[in-house]
């Protein structure tokens, strides 16, 4: 992820996520509603887990580039189960 990089604050019916980082320092933001958000700096090799429908955001706030890898698990995997809460992007 580019320095400055955020990606869409979203949640999952079907897959549930887990987020490794390899370079940089991402900014994980989660929790089981909007309202229940954490935020947590994570450094490189220091994981975090994103559970089934918790909300979740992932971005950049540093000026070195942050690379992860993401493992997900559940009954469907489809790009289509996404749902945004915000989004830089303007999708919906």
């Amino acid at each position: 992820m580019h320095p400055g990089g955020r990606l869409s604050l979203q949640s999952h019916r079907h897959r549930a996520e887990h987020w490794v980082v390899i370079e940089g320092t991402a900014r994980v933001t989660r929790g089981p509603g909007r309202d229940a958000l954490e935020t947590v700096d994570l450094g490189r090799n220091r994981s975090i887990d994103i559970p089934l429908g918790w909300v979740h955001r992932l971005e950049n706030p540093t000026d070195t580039p942050v690379a992860i890898v993401e493992v997900q698990s559940g009954d469907y995997l489809g790009e289509d189960d996404i749902e945004r809460y915000d989004d830089a992007y303007g999708r919906g």
